[in-house]
């Protein structure tokens, strides 16, 4: 890939900054802003319609060169080949259901698409739509044949959504954004590390590729009554985010998750509620994979006896006999066949190292990440973590807070490293 990485010698980075049509083109301001100041020559493109939602004026003051918006805009008859053969990677956001669907086709009517297929270099699309049109088969066909050509897609968030619907399909947040575009690109914004050992959002590479994958993800529920049950704080999200970063990096994954937020292209998805099921279903599917990640919250304890109707509190307080819940780790460590990876992680509160280490080498486990969930922004239902990756090996990877993605890939670099040493 050519160019350099920010704050390194020689010319910048080329980046083609694409904008179609959807209400989130407002965010691409800001997407094209701060990748100008980590020091990226951002060459806007926006299709005609999407200045129907964004000024071209707006662009052509904050990118490195002026916005384009059609294929006959400048003197040269081939304004897309000079984009695309110049590009170090072209990012498309937001990329609308319409957008997605022309490029997985191969369409080139405009100069957005026609630079994307005149393109070798990485592209990163970002989808935005509303909830009903993201869960389309269609959309989620696409966006297949895409991730299956190397495309890497930074999935929409749930959130506010134009009409003031609330759901699946908004544009991710900018700064997400723009830190993929910087991991692939191999820097960091000014300002900005990764700490020792880390890795930034997102990979060029399918280095995943062929590799089976199994994440478990959220917080078993163990019934109380029929309405009632024990449970505990995890949303899900950074076992969501490892499932999607697998996939993008080319793995065949499945997600068993008790996790409400929508699965991303190319994962399987198994729903499971209590420890029981969880265990039932990440020993069934362990058998067979490379890698296995131990990313759920399961309960510690479950009621001995489940109470077949609804308990009154005029009946007063009942007698809540509780029991373990199955130790899945230790027995997936357990049975693990030559060559499989297995990954745990320790949530803690205090005396988080000595805990996690504990863990390591009780569960027999390659690899035990280390959180704080006391600490603000880390761990439980935010979107962002701060954790500590601990080897088998003794080896220590601190990962400051950043994205859960990120989070995702900085284990995922962990993985293939060990995937590559067997």
């Amino acid at each position: 890939m050519g160019g350099t990485i920010p704050g390194s010698t020689g010319a910048p980075p080329f980046v083609v900054l694409g904008v179609s049509a959807g209400i989130a083109a407002y965010k691409a301001v800001d997407v094209c802003r701060r990748l100008v100041d980590a020091g990226i020559h951002v060459a806007p493109v926006l299709t005609e319609r999407a200045t129907h939602f964004v000024g071209k004026a707006t662009f052509d003051a904050l990118g490195s060169e002026p916005a384009q918006t059609t294929l006959w805009d400048e003197a040269s008859p081939i304004p897309h080949t000079r984009l695309g053969q110049r590009a170090d990677l072209i990012v498309v956001a937001p990329a609308t259901a319409d957008l997605l669907a022309r490029y997985a086709g191969g369409f080139a009517d405009d100069l957005l698409t026609a630079t994307l297929v005149a393109t070798a270099a990485p592209v990163v699309v970002c989808p935005a739509m509303h909830t009903e049109m993201w869960e389309h088969p269609a959309v989620q066909h696409n966006l297949a044949v895409l991730i299956s050509r190397g495309v890497t897609v930074v999935a929409p968030e749930e959130g506010r959504l134009a009409g003031g619907d609330i759901g699946s399909g908004r544009l991710a947040d900018p700064s997400v954004i723009v830190e993929r575009v910087l991991g692939l690109l191999g820097g960091a914004p000014r300002g900005h590390h990764l700490g020792a050992g880390t890795a930034g959002g997102g990979r060029s590479t399918r280095d995943l590729a062929g590799i089976r994958v199994v994440v478990s993800a959220g917080g078993t529920r163990e019934p109380i009554d029929p309405v009632r049950f024990l449970t505990n704080r995890s949303s899900g999200k950074q076992g969501h985010a490892l499932a999607e970063a697998a996939a993008r990096r080319g793995a065949a994954v499945v997600l068993v998750t008790t996790g409400k937020p929508a699965a991303g292209p190319g994962v399987v998805v198994e729903p499971v509620e209590t420890a029981a099921d969880m265990e039932a279903a990440m020993l069934s599917r362990a058998e067979g994979a490379d890698v296995v990640i131990m990313a759920a919250a399961v309960a510690d304890f479950r009621p001995k006896v489940v109470q077949g109707s609804k308990l009154h509190k005029a009946d007063g307080v009942p007698d809540l006999i509780l029991e373990p819940t199955p130790d899945i780790l230790s027995e997936l460590g357990r049975r693990r066949r030559q060559g499989q990876v297995l990954v745990g992680f320790a949530a803690e509160t205090e005396r988080v190292s000595e805990r996690a280490r504990a863990k390591l080498a009780d569960k027999g486990v390659d690899l035990m990440v280390a959180n704080d969930v006391s600490a603000p922004g880390v761990g439980f239902d935010h979107d962002t973590n701060e954790v500590t990756i601990l080897g088998a090996d003794g080896s220590v990877t601190d990962v400051p807070l950043r994205s859960k993605d990120a989070v995702a890939d900085a284990i995922l670099d962990r993985v293939c490293a060990l995937l590559s040493a067997r």
